[in-house]
């Protein structure tokens, strides 16, 4: 081998090196996590900074990309014709040329640094960043051609849909993501899974249902109240005049507690006025309404002005970081799960927690609550010994009180059996004799 095949071999081994070098950068910055490289940008690391710099001038830096390729991916196909076309002949030199050229760009060129610059792409792009100075300039009048062109052709087919911005799905995606790559904890991940879903919660899916409301009449003696508050162990009671259906204000215990100690006995001096909300309020708004108004307990109406339930500042903010336990709280838990494999739910859990819980398709209901569910389902006031079928399970109501179910049993149901083939016919041979 002469001086100049071993030139030329040295030229095709630069271009195909440079061709690995332009696919690598292309796949790192590709695969960036900004989110990452501006939290390290502001903590102060330079580096990151400039990556960050110049993943921002993406058209500008993905065009360079493209066109550096392409030149080093042509030129070394060139290269490789003229050091064979000599020893083998145009024909036979071209074709082993375009072949093995194909596999060595293929392996080197793509395959390889792609690969490599996916399980690494910081640091690839942060070492990438100086030489991508160079090249951006340098190759700046034909990546400026492709940008009239690309000018061009946007103008011809211009869209007039609006830049796609991320939706509250992909969010809680890269939430998951963080998770499964160590970023948050399963506890960060809830949490800010709770804030994203949070302003789409209303009052009447959280709201405490007027059954299990604890009021007081507006005649009720001090003695009485007392022991309410006591066995209660609430803070703040509604008050009702004749029925729960006209709430007339809220009683403090604090209040309740100082007039009693200075010897007073009229319950109207303590009445506070209630706030009112409906149940399609979002809970959102519903905060803010308890910040500014400076209440922690609001009663919910329905259509008919009547009392649907109540909500307390403590139910919202136990949509964000789950259930706040206090020493007057009885602990109980929606979903229990046996040792046969059944589950026990309450009739008070919610029907979303439900469908993720057993990994239950969601049905026809407007409802938020099983009771209501089942309800739906059946068509009637379900009672004990009442069976239904709900997904892969099947259910039966344990317990019911007061008109409305309390608590159901879910046990999975055994997978269907697969049909058994049908044996093949036997085929018989005959012989002629």
């Amino acid at each position: 081998m002469d001086d100049g095949s071993i030139l030329t071999l040295a030229a095709m081994v630069a271009l195909i090196a440079l061709s690995g070098f332009f696919s690598a950068v292309e796949t790192a910055f590709a695969s960036l996590n900004e989110i990452r490289l501006k939290s390290r940008a502001e903590d102060g690391d330079a580096g990151a900074a400039r990556v960050l710099a110049m993943a921002q001038q993406r058209d500008k830096l993905f065009s360079t990309i493209l066109v550096g390729d392409t030149i080093a991916n042509l030129a070394a196909a060139s290269l490789g014709v003229l050091l064979l076309i000599r020893p083998l002949g145009a024909l036979r030199g071209t074709v082993v040329s375009a072949v093995a050229l194909a596999v060595v760009i293929l392996l080197f060129g793509e395959i390889g640094p792609r690969s490599m610059a996916r399980e690494i792409p910081e640091k690839v792009a942060t070492a990438s960043v100086p030489v991508m100075r160079f090249f951006i300039p340098l190759l700046s009048p034909l990546t400026g051609l492709f940008g009239l062109w690309n000018k061009l052709v946007t103008h011809c087919f211009h869209s007039e849909a609006e830049p796609d911005a991320i939706t509250e799905g992909e969010l809680i995606t890269m939430v998951s993501e963080a998770e499964s790559e160590g970023e948050l904890t399963d506890r960060e991940g809830e949490l800010i899974r709770s804030a994203i879903e949070f302003d789409d919660v209303e009052v009447e899916e959280i709201l405490t249902p007027r059954v299990d409301v604890v009021a007081v009449k507006d005649t009720v003696s001090f003695d009485e109240l007392a022991e309410v508050f006591a066995e209660t162990g609430y803070s703040r009671l509604p008050v009702y005049h004749g029925t729960i259906d006209d709430i007339v204000g809220v009683v403090h215990e604090k209040d309740f507690s100082k007039a009693r100690m200075r010897g007073h006995t009229s319950l109207h001096a303590l009445v506070t006025p209630a706030l009112f909300t409906t149940g399609t309020t979002k809970i959102s708004s519903m905060l803010r309404t308890f910040r500014e108004e400076h209440h922690h307990m609001a009663v919910v109406v329905d259509e008919y002005g009547g009392t649907e339930g109540i909500i307390t500042l403590e139910d919202i903010l136990e949509e964000l970081v789950g259930e706040i336990w206090d020493e007057h709280d009885e602990a109980v838990e929606d979903f229990r799960p046996q040792k046969d494999g059944s589950w026990l739910v309450a009739g008070t859990a919610s029907v979303d927690d439900l469908y993720e819980k057993l990994d239950i398709p969601p049905q026809e209901t407007d409802s938020n609550t099983v009771n209501g569910l089942l309800q739906d389902l059946t068509g009637h006031l379900p009672k004990v010994g009442d069976g239904f079928r709900l997904g892969n399970y099947a259910g039966v109501v344990t317990h019911a009180a007061r008109r409305r179910v309390t608590e159901v049993r879910l046990t999975p149901r055994p997978a269907p059996p697969e049909p058994e083939e049908a044996p093949s016919p036997r085929r018989f041979s005959h012989t002629a004799e």
